[in-house]
């Protein structure tokens, strides 16, 4: 899944809009594309931040998994700016992968069960279990490599790998990640816009 900015007419500010109509052609480009990285790469650390705290995993581990895409095409050289014909001015954010497993989210055995805080939110998993042996001493079970399990029958087996339920593409798109997205884009894209053309026109709003 993915969050995409694009550049998009910002209704009701005409001196953006006159600035924008006497830039030509690869001026505007750059310009924009200026600003769409500029303000996507704002909008990637919001979201990072808040998709951290919204799934609860690190937020290092939410930046790895974010992957950008920024605008291009625009390029400067000895003053001059040229245009690729595949020049784009999106800046699109993606993520992929399935259900994360309980070991990512500080899983800790108990004799209840294994504890793991998906979302943000610790929680207990009754009868799940990481290690093996009898309590007190518990030893880590090989071949389990942390992961959490729950026995699926009666007897030791078989065992079902346990899964969080938080799935970051989904969640990169939906509550709070999205708002923070689409909040950096409407409040930073048009000024910084403005910025990018003053840079390349200065004096073009006096």
């Amino acid at each position: 899944m993915s969050l995409v900015l694009k550049w998009r007419d910002v209704s009701g500010m005409q001196r953006l809009e006159n600035a924008m109509g006497r830039l030509s052609g690869p001026q505007r480009h750059m310009a924009l594309q200026r600003a769409v990285n500029h303000t996507g790469d704002k909008a990637r650390t919001q979201v990072t931040r808040v998709l951290a705290r919204q799934t609860g995993l690190p937020y290092g581990v939410i930046r790895k998994a974010l992957k950008v895409n920024k605008a291009g095409g625009a390029s400067i050289s000895d003053g001059e700016i040229t245009v690729r014909t595949d020049a784009s001015l999106a800046y699109v954010i993606t993520s992929r992968g399935g259900d994360i497993s309980l070991k990512y989210f500080k899983a800790r055995e108990t004799r209840a069960g294994v504890t793991a805080a998906p979302f943000g939110q610790r929680q207990l998993f009754p009868g799940t279990f990481i290690k093996g042996g009898r309590f007190p001493n518990r030893v880590t079970a090989k071949g389990l490599n942390g992961h959490v399990y729950k026995r699926t029958g009666k007897g030791r087996g078989p065992i079902e790998l346990q899964d969080s339920g938080v799935i970051i593409p989904a969640e990169m798109v939906s509550g709070a990640s999205a708002e923070a997205f689409t909040n950096v884009v409407e409040g930073e894209l048009p000024k910084r816009t403005m910025h990018e053309i003053e840079r390349l026109a200065p004096g073009i709003f006096d």
